[in-house]
């Protein structure tokens, strides 16, 4: 009597079994990328790159109260927004305010995070005081620096605390000689800035390792001054970059503070509030709108560029 053996061949072999799991949880993995980032990056691209790209199309055409333009005029609306004084003139203004914002907000970051860092106790409780104003609105705090910080009339903080010592009230807003709405604009956005990027700053503080200042301690290198200077700022390189690019595109566009601060005064006014009236004003010019959005967009890059360059931004390590 003889037997036979039969193979099942409905089971998979034995190295087969593995490399099937791997393929069910790589597509499983896929598909749970789709889900968490698809609603994401179609936003991404309905609301940003599309209107982006209609934008730098719409600067080649004669678009005046329509967005769907037919008559093609090249680069005449980039030579218009380039002669026009006030655009022109906010570009070369936002890029002193620029010059003055960026250091400025970046010491004070700096300076909240080095002290904060060093606290013993309540050190939560201080680094969510400092951050919390990044919460607020830009337009509920420029509301409150215009109508009770910086008010025009003797009731306002300002003009109250300058009052017990003889100072007469001052028009902070109201005159541009001199041009004290400058320090208005200026105080709103370093207390709603400040706190965000001190926490990028103590994140990177965080990660320096405690071995580089124990080894300068023993080479005798004094606690204060000396030691920032040589361990704790280089240390922080990658992060201070970060934050000086950050800073440089949103002094660029700065515009919620602007525009309710100073309503519709022709001076003090940023590119995106120029570019607000030319769009959407009397004429709503959308072509010429757009060519002064690219102009912004270019300018922006270029300064960026420049920056990284100069700070080694995007490089190694040893290349620094």
């Amino acid at each position: 009597m003889s037997t036979t053996t039969t193979r099942d061949t409905t089971r998979p072999a034995p190295a087969e079994a593995p490399r099937a799991g791997r393929r069910r949880r790589v597509r499983s993995s896929t598909l749970n990328f789709w889900i968490f980032t698809g609603p994401f990056l179609a936003g991404l691209v309905i609301f940003v790159y599309i209107p982006i790209g209609w934008s730098a199309y719409l600067s080649f055409f004669e678009a005046r109260y329509t967005v769907t333009p037919d008559t093609f005029i090249g680069f005449d609306n980039y030579e218009l927004m380039l002669t026009n004084g006030d655009f022109t003139g906010s570009l070369v203004t936002f890029t002193v305010f620029a010059a003055i914002i960026v250091p400025v907000t970046w010491a004070l970051s700096l300076g909240l995070a080095l002290m904060v860092h060093r606290l013993r106790f309540l050190k939560a409780f201080f680094r969510s005081v400092f951050f919390l104003p990044t919460a607020c609105s830009f337009v509920a705090a420029s509301l409150i620096w215009k109508m009770s910080i910086f008010s025009g009339v003797r009731f306002g903080l300002m003009n109250t605390v300058l009052g017990w010592f003889g100072v007469e009230n001052t028009a902070w807003l109201a005159d541009p000689n001199p041009p004290w709405y400058w320090l208005v604009i200026v105080t709103v956005r370093l207390w709603l800035q400040a706190g965000f990027y001190m926490i990028l700053f103590l994140a990177a503080l965080q990660n320096i390792p405690p071995v580089l200042y124990e080894a300068a301690a023993i080479d005798g290198a004094r606690p204060g001054w000396q030691t920032f200077r040589h361990i704790t700022l280089p240390q922080l390189r990658a992060t201070s970059t970060a934050v000086i690019l950050l800073l440089l595109v949103a002094a660029y566009q700065a515009f919620d503070e602007f525009f309710n601060l100073l309503a519709k005064s022709t001076w003090g006014r940023p590119p995106l509030v120029e570019l607000y009236y030319t769009a959407l004003g009397e004429d709503q010019d959308y072509g010429a709108g757009s060519a002064g959005a690219v102009i912004l967009t270019l300018l922006i890059c270029m300064v960026t560029l420049l920056q990284g360059r100069f700070l080694g931004f995007g490089k190694g390590d040893d290349a620094r």
